[in-house]
C-alpha cells in the first residue's frame, strides 16, 4: 500500500486576499486513483495517517487522520490530536467527497469554524516514510 502527504495552504479569505502559505496541513493517507481517500486502505494503514498542522505564530499541532462515527453517510474524516479528548479534533468538511489533486479544494473545521485550503501537492510516500 503506499501512502500519500497532501499539503495543504490556506485559501483566499478577506484576513488572507492572496491565501497563506505560512498556514496548512501535511496529511499522509491512502488515495484512491482519483484522488479521494481510501477508507478501506485507511483500515488497514491508520497508524501511519499522520496530520501535521503548521499555524504562523502557532506551534505545529501533530495528529492523526481519523474516521468517526456520524456526518453524511455515517461517519466523517477528523484530525484527532489528543485520542482522550474530543474537543480537540478538526473536521474534514466532506473529506469523503473530495479529491486531495494539486490545485482543488477542501475544508477543514476547527474550534474557529471552517477553514478553505487548496491542494498544493500529492506525492507518493514510503509506508516507512509515514510510519
Amino acid at each position: 500500500m503506499t501512502l500519500h502527504k497532501v499539503v495543504l495552504h490556506l485559501a483566499r479569505n478577506p484576513l488572507f486576499p492572496a491565501g497563506s502559505e505560512r498556514h496548512g496541513y501535511e496529511i499522509v493517507a491512502p488515495l484512491r486513483s482519483d484522488g479521494r481517500l481510501d477508507a478501506a486502505a485507511w483500515r488497514t494503514e491508520r497508524e501511519h495517517c499522520r496530520v501535521r498542522r503548521f499555524w504562523a505564530g502557532l506551534p505545529d499541532r501533530h495528529g492523526r487522520l481519523t474516521r468517526k462515527p456520524g456526518g453524511p453517510g455515517g461517519a466523517q474524516w477528523t484530525v484527532d490530536y489528543d485520542p482522550k479528548a474530543h474537543a480537540d479534533d478538526e473536521v474534514g468538511v466532506r473529506f469523503d467527497r473530495h479529491r486531495f489533486a494539486p490545485d482543488e479544494y477542501v475544508t477543514i473545521a476547527d474550534h474557529v469554524g471552517p477553514h478553505t485550503f487548496r491542494v498544493i501537492s500529492v506525492e507518493k510516500v514510503l509506508d516507512a516514510i509515514a510510519a
